[in-house]
């Protein structure tokens, strides 16, 4: 088929989409990503002239680059349409180079929505190649090399091969390390609480101690409690000396950025936040919606940009007046201010169409995309709602100048409640209706022993909060970060919680002592600061590199000549080799650890580590149910006699068998409970929480 123009994007799924819009005269094709790259195998940073970076054409693309050569001849013109931030402008300059087109032409096309009038509309208004963009983005892939490839040969050399080190992964480590000492060394400490249960007219409410002499006191032992209650008549009346009553707003949070989404889906979805950005790049590069073909339900996902535009905002107002009614529309939605860093050019995380409700395209969606579609859409038409007004009630109960504090609330204006509900979510607490001066009577007083708690270890979302909040990384980097702490071993996550790893700590701690601004999360912070500015074309990226190298590479010198090597030693495993019976150990692998013989090399067995759960194999009768681990690293069951005994369940067995049919029952669990039921047929038992 003739056409007229040639327009390129990064993914299949896109030029599908993007090609339902245009007419014959377009031609859509992919690049599948990146087509050029620093080489795998050597630095590809030319250190004597100016940081020059050797690009090559990445392995395996050379019959995509021949393919798009071919499409470009036929084509009058060319269109780079690869994504909306400095990775697509890198992406769009290297298609240029390669293609052989004219770099001051206006060949550049962006659409943060994949939308028939964005695409048309981006068609229509053309530009250069962003410079400022494609340097941001060569600045940050030099850096992140000369960090790699300086720092993983000396981890390889000293520590043990297939180690590596990032500008971002390695804070990322750091404060899961930091986070692991401080619960180490955290000691408990005893606080105590004392609550009232009080009743006016048979209405009963709890207050709680607040102070002696209309001062806050704590509670730190059971003797200051005991003072407390030498001074109180249980059997008299309570005053009420204060009644404060307010009305509360709560305000709509903004529509999501990258962060902030894959935090929210993580709690309200339990989604990785590996799956959060597939989803979204789902969404975002088009769903089929039936007879109308394919569309970009949502609009670019990468961005820490808070902003909207006015279309959406419009858009949103008639949803909300439409659906809701007219009191529930903010007449002026809250201003949500955009960080210093953020790329305004791009929007929040939205619908591209605030009409397009979860509800009328559930049937186009998997189950996991109208998940994250509906907490977007919720999300964005939330932020452009009015707030939630509570009337709240603050009572102030005295005897004996000792003071109890009640606090109630009561929703008086659900406003953008009634579409999108809080993570924690406020519960009415009604009181009686109060004044100064009434009394009340004593039902019963409740002293309760306490101890403080250690800081909780980081889950994904929190960990991701925090390099946000401390300006680590970029919305790009997170989840790539945290795949690869987790690949290389460094931390494990136990119950959603990162942990480091024997091999994650010492790394961490030889990072810290040889290359401390590496780990240091202001430096890092200012040096994204400055990659930024590179952007804005307030600085020289050379400059930059420049700045950091010098230091860096004393640094790398010297570590090169102190650092000694680490050796990790084995751990005796408790049992011998039942090939040669030498001794067994625990070693470090890649995925963890696993039994070896300590013969190694003349005896090469192995075994996995396994974790038994006490429970007889209910097929085979005589080996124990083992947990394992699938691919993709989901826990099962199985027999430890496998494959002799071809015993598996994803679900955990209990050790008993069904009353009424008497195959093996199991364990099924949810986020708020655990049941007991039959793995063959309908029989149940009551939900343990």
């Amino acid at each position: 088929m003739a056409y007229k123009y040639l327009v390129i994007v990064e993914s299949p799924a896109k030029a599908k989409t993007i090609e339902k819009y245009l007419g014959r005269n377009y031609k859509v094709v992919a690049s599948l990503g990146h087509i050029r790259d620093l080489p795998k195998s050597r630095m590809g940073v030319d250190f004597e002239n100016d940081y020059e970076p050797d690009y090559i054409t990445i392995r395996g693309k050379g019959p995509v680059i021949k393919d798009l050569k071919k499409h470009a001849k036929k084509a009058e013109k060319v269109y780079l349409a690869a994504d909306p931030d400095r990775e697509g402008e890198a992406i769009a300059w290297h298609l240029s180079f390669l293609l052989g087109l004219e770099q001051d032409d206006k060949n550049r096309v962006v659409f943060n929505e994949i939308t028939k009038d964005a695409v048309k509309n981006a068609l229509k208004n053309p530009r250069q190649l962003n410079e400022d963009l494609i340097d941001s983005q060569q600045a940050r892939r030099v850096l992140d090399r000369i960090v790699g490839y300086q720092i993983s040969p000396l981890l390889w050399k000293k520590v043990k091969r297939g180690l590596s080190a990032g500008r971002v992964q390695s804070v990322a480590l750091k404060m899961i390390c930091d986070r692991e000492e401080e619960i180490r060394n955290f000691e408990p400490e005893e606080y105590w609480s004392l609550e009232a249960n009080f009743a006016k007219k048979k209405k009963k409410f709890k207050a709680n101690f607040y102070g002696v002499n209309g001062k806050k006191a704590g509670l730190p032992d059971n003797d200051s409690v005991q003072n407390i209650l030498k001074k109180l008549d249980q059997s008299a009346d309570f005053d009420v000396k204060k009644v404060i009553k307010k009305e509360r707003k709560r305000n709509p949070q903004a529509a999501f950025t990258t962060s902030s989404l894959q935090q929210e889906a993580a709690g309200k979805l339990n989604y990785r936040t590996r799956k959060t950005m597939m989803v979204a790049q789902q969404l975002y590069e088009g769903i089929s919606l039936g007879k109308g073909g394919a569309v970009g339900l949502i609009t670019y996902m990468r961005t820490d940009s808070t902003r909207l535009s006015e279309t959406a905002k419009t858009e949103a107002n008639a949803v909300i007046v439409d659906s809701y009614g007219k009191e529930y529309a903010a007449s002026s939605p809250s201003k949500q201010k955009n960080k210093s860093s953020a790329q305004d050019a791009h929007e929040a995380i939205r619908p591209t169409s605030a009409y397009r409700k979860p509800e009328d395209i559930k049937q186009y969606l998997s189950k996991d995309q109208y998940k994250l579609y509906h907490l977007i859409w919720s999300r964005f038409i939330a932020s452009q709602m009015k707030p939630a007004i509570y009337d709240t009630v603050r009572v102030d109960i005295e005897q004996n100048d000792v003071l109890f504090r009640a606090n109630g609330s009561q929703i008086k204006f659900k406003g953008y409640q009634m579409v999108y509900a809080e993570s924690k979510k406020e519960k009415d607490n009604m009181l009686p209706d109060l004044e100064e001066g009434d009394v009340v009577s004593l039902d019963s007083l409740e002293p309760n022993q306490h101890f403080t708690q250690p800081p909780a270890r980081y889950s994904e979302a929190t960990l991701i909060k925090s390099l946000e909040e401390n300006g680590v990384g970029r919305p790009s980097t997170y989840a790539p970060t945290l795949e690869t702490i987790q690949r290389r071993y460094y931390v494990t996550l136990k119950n959603k919680r990162f942990e480091p790893t024997e091999l994650g700590d010492i790394v961490n701690e030889i990072i810290g002592e040889f290359f401390p601004n590496i780990v240091d999360i202001n430096f890092t912070a200012e040096l994204e600061k400055d990659l930024d500015s590179v952007e804005e074309g307030k600085r020289e990226w050379i400059d930059i590199i420049d700045q950091f190298y010098k230091p860096f590479k004393v640094e790398v010198d010297k570590a090169e000549k102190e650092l000694e090597e680490v050796e990790i030693e084995d751990e005796p495993a408790g049992f011998d080799c039942e090939k040669c019976g030498s001794p067994m150990v625990i070693k470090m692998g890649r995925y963890g650890k696993f039994y070896a013989c300590s013969n190694f090399p003349d005896c090469r067995n192995t075994k996995a580590i396994v974790k038994k759960i006490g429970v007889t194999c209910p097929l085979c009768k005589k080996g124990e149910v083992v947990e394992r681990k699938s691919k993709k690293s989901r826990i099962f069951y199985g027999c430890e006699h496998y494959p002799e005994c071809e015993f598996t369940s994803w679900d955990k067995p209990v050790g008993r068998d069904c009353p009424k049919c008497e195959h093996y029952l199991v364990e099924k669990k949810t986020k708020k409970q655990s049941q007991v039921k039959c793995s063959n047929c309908d029989y149940e038992e009551e939900p343990q929480k």
